[in-house]
């Protein structure tokens, strides 16, 4: 038992001695903690420091989302043909210029409306290259055995920085000017190309197939897989309805917190960090909920509690001390059950999906329910300038029941205690298109 014991143990450690292995996770975590931080600084300089309306709030969410519906299937067998170091560095260095223009726009007397705009569009296209990057790069740099380990160590920054990078972003906006807070998310992303640079074991590279033509069938592939599967369709379109009302709803949220609640940056920060914490737990739950009480029933709760529970935002009155205790619960409860949802979700999507299609699948399904995410920012503004701001949160919070309301009705809900898996027969070379798309060993 003690033998089993100590292999299990050295097992558990071997991937944090694997030097390129840190490298990743310290560029990873550092790139999430920009991005996070980013998130919450560019909306509070458009609305503290350059006093913008809904709809230019909703105009400049919708830029930085745009690059998802225009690129992610592109990007998706762009990376596939090119090493994901390389990508990751690049994006990395492109995010950190691009956020350097902002206080150098303010230092010029020129920083406007404008100027975020084509900012948050050239971080959002960077930002789908480097998401992509990131998700390929594990496979290739870890042994298959060491993935499951590697996941959940980066899995782990990602919600360490859902924590700090809100709450650091919404303090330096407090703190100091916007434009000089903008600064914190061009060091991380800096730091995390520096540290993906030193990153020295070569990769294993896809084969480059037939240039243009090959991506086009590499696409179509995903495209038809999905398209062809009741539970992956179901899947894409849940994600979609969620995602739409969800940007809308974020769009007044932002609003509405330091206009209609008087909040600090600094409270908007805390209040926001909560869903961090709220992802750890969830991700827990996931491990035994789904397995003990059924993976439809769990789909389908979890995201009935998730979305229900932000019908408390506009319903808050009185005081921001007293407002901030009940965002933070909110925010918690949000976190967990929509993790919950997220993680469970994950795991259907990847026992149905044949291993050498799983990259084009995940492509497909994040542009299917991250491509609407632009208009529903814009609807969000537009809402919140026509019907004012919690009559504007009342609906978006209570459109948000269209994702379990469609779930509850799709084969998903029918899923029970154990997972679908593909059958071999159809997780072979040939099945679904050229062979030449899977990686080289």
């Amino acid at each position: 038992m003690k033998a089993a014991d100590s292999n299990r143990a050295g097992a558990a450690a071997s991937v944090w001695r694997d030097a390129d292995f840190r490298r990743l996770w310290a560029g990873q975590t550092a790139s999430q903690f920009g991005a996070q931080a980013t998130q919450i600084v560019l909306p509070l300089i458009a609305v503290v420091s350059l006093h913008a309306g809904p709809g230019q709030l909703g105009a400049l969410r919708a830029v930085e989302q745009a690059p998802i519906l225009l690129l992610s299937l592109l990007a998706g067998a762009w990376v596939d043909r090119r090493r994901a170091r390389t990508v990751m560095v690049l994006a990395d260095c492109g995010r950190a210029l691009a956020l350097g223009a902002i206080p150098a726009a303010y230092l010029l007397g020129v920083l406007g409306l404008p100027v975020l705009l084509v900012v948050a569009l050239l971080v959002g296209v960077l930002s789908v290259f480097f998401d992509v990057a990131y998700q390929a790069s594990l496979v290739r740099l870890v042994e298959r055995d060491r993935l499951l380990q590697g996941n959940s160590a980066l899995e782990g920054s990602r919600s360490a920085a859902q924590i700090g990078g809100p709450a650091l972003g919404g303090a330096l906006v407090s703190l100091f000017s916007g434009p000089v807070a903008v600064v914190t998310g061009a060091l991380f992303f800096a730091l995390s190309s520096v540290s993906i640079r030193r990153i020295r074991r070569r990769e294993r590279l896809p084969a480059q197939g037939d240039g243009p033509v090959g991506v086009r069938r590499q696409i179509h592939e995903g495209l038809r897989f999905v398209a062809g599967n009741a539970s992956l369709r179901a899947v894409g379109v849940a994600s979609a309805l969620f995602q739409f009302w969800f940007a809308a709803l974020m769009t007044v949220y932002l609003l509405y917190l330091p206009r209609g609640l008087q909040l600090s940056s600094t409270a908007i920060g805390l209040a926001l960090a909560a869903v961090g914490p709220g992802a750890v737990v969830g991700s827990l739950l996931a491990a035994r909920l789904p397995g003990r009480f059924g993976y439809g029933k769990v789909l389908v709760s979890s995201a009935v509690v998730a979305d229900g529970v932000m019908l408390c935002v506009p319903a808050l009155h009185g005081s921001a001390a007293l407002a901030l205790p009940v965002l933070i619960g909110v925010n918690f409860l949000f976190g967990t059950f929509g993790q919950l949802v997220n993680v469970t979700m994950m795991a259907v999507r990847q026992a149905i999906t044949p291993v050498r299609i799983q990259g084009r699948v995940v492509a497909t399904i994040n542009f299917a329910g991250m491509g609407l995410t632009p208009v529903g920012s814009l609807l969000g503004g537009f809402l919140a300038g026509h019907w004012g701001l919690r009559t504007s949160l009342w609906a978006t919070a209570a459109a948000l029941a269209l994702s379990p309301l469609f779930m509850a009705f799709s084969p998903l809900a029918r899923l029970g205690r154990h997972l679908p898996f593909v059958p071999p027969g159809l997780d072979g070379p040939g099945v679904l298109g050229d062979p030449a798309s899977a990686l080289t060993q």
